[in-house]
């Protein structure tokens, strides 16, 4: 026989239940907002495939100083990268590329603030087959190389026998080619002497096996020596030295750090994190360890030249 049950009966019993839930849903907001900080959690970010190397470093020493921290790196063009940061797939991202106008306004009228840093400064190298004897350019021979004027190693040096000059790239949404269609002013069609391969170690693999190609490449992929990958890359290749545009042109500069530095070496842009997250989570956590001294000497030891570091060049002369 059922009992029937009073109204205030059942109505503290719905109270107690709807305080039970409450309680509950608060109990599980507290633990997701506590699950991400600035040194554990689970995240994606993404990177343009020429930091890789400085990336993977600078994982690779966070997540075993941090054991509960998970970041998965995506490696990408970055034209990709910049539309996965865009359309908030990820809320971190390391790049050379800085917003344009129209893209700023976008993300205005998203209410999204983003906060960029800039923790290293990197240079792209042009790469040479090792028997090109002409690994001293000028940079007008440069610019002549890209707008198409020079187009055959007899007009860099006529007893060579290399023939045509063909200018290898990683990607057609790379960075690297962005870099010298801006300051060039190259057209979005390519000369015809121009070909894209798929990564860094592609261009360096087609230009030890082309005598004639000269490969455009980011330096950290060939500027730190104790990196076994790096170090058999420079074996594969030589790295061309380029003067100023218009202050000496007789004096050369390979993509040292040295070089990158005082910016004597002509071709050098920074390495920019990007970060649009509303909290101080994981991602802001990872961008705070690279900016700072850890971080930083992680990128002195690949080649590179930390951004917000002191740092001294140390210059010597052999006799």
């Amino acid at each position: 026989m059922n009992r029937l049950t009073s109204p205030s009966a059942v109505l503290a019993g719905a109270l107690v239940m709807i305080f039970l839930v409450s309680a509950t849903a608060c109990g599980n907001r507290g633990t997701v907002a506590l699950k991400e900080t600035p040194t554990s959690g689970k995240i994606r970010i993404a990177a343009d495939d020429s930091f890789q190397p400085i990336i993977k470093a600078e994982l690779d020493t966070f997540t075993a100083l941090y054991n509960y921290a998970e970041i998965t790196p995506l490696y990408m063009p970055e034209n990709e990268l910049v539309a996965f940061f865009l359309n908030d797939s990820v809320k971190v991202i390391a790049s050379s590329w800085t917003p344009s106008d129209e893209q700023r306004k976008l993300l205005l009228d998203l209410q999204t603030v983003v906060r960029s840093t800039v923790v290293a400064y990197d240079a792209i190298a042009l790469v040479l087959n090792r028997t090109n004897n002409d690994s001293l350019l000028t940079y007008q021979n440069v610019k002549d190389m890209f707008t198409g004027t020079v187009t055959d190693w007899k007009q860099i040096n006529p007893s060579s026998g290399l023939g045509q000059i063909n200018i290898v790239f990683d990607n057609v949404r790379s960075g690297n080619i962005r870099y010298f269609r801006e300051l060039f002013d190259l057209p979005e069609e390519l000369g015809s002497n121009f070909f894209a391969v798929n990564s860094n170690p592609e261009v360096i693999e087609y230009v030890s096996k082309s005598p004639g190609a000269i490969g455009i490449v980011s330096v950290n992929w060939i500027s730190d020596e104790d990196d076994p990958l790096s170090f058999g890359m420079m074996n594969k290749i030589k790295v061309a030295a380029v003067s100023q545009a218009l202050i000496d042109r007789s004096s050369y500069f390979l993509p040292l750090q040295g070089h990158i530095y005082d910016k004597s070496y002509p071709f050098v842009r920074e390495m920019i994190m990007h970060s649009r997250e509303s909290f101080a989570g994981l991602g802001s956590g990872f961008v705070s360890f690279v900016a700072g001294e850890k971080g930083q000497r992680i990128i002195l030891k690949s080649g590179l030249v930390p951004a917000t570091m002191p740092i001294r060049i140390i210059q010597t002369t052999n006799e």
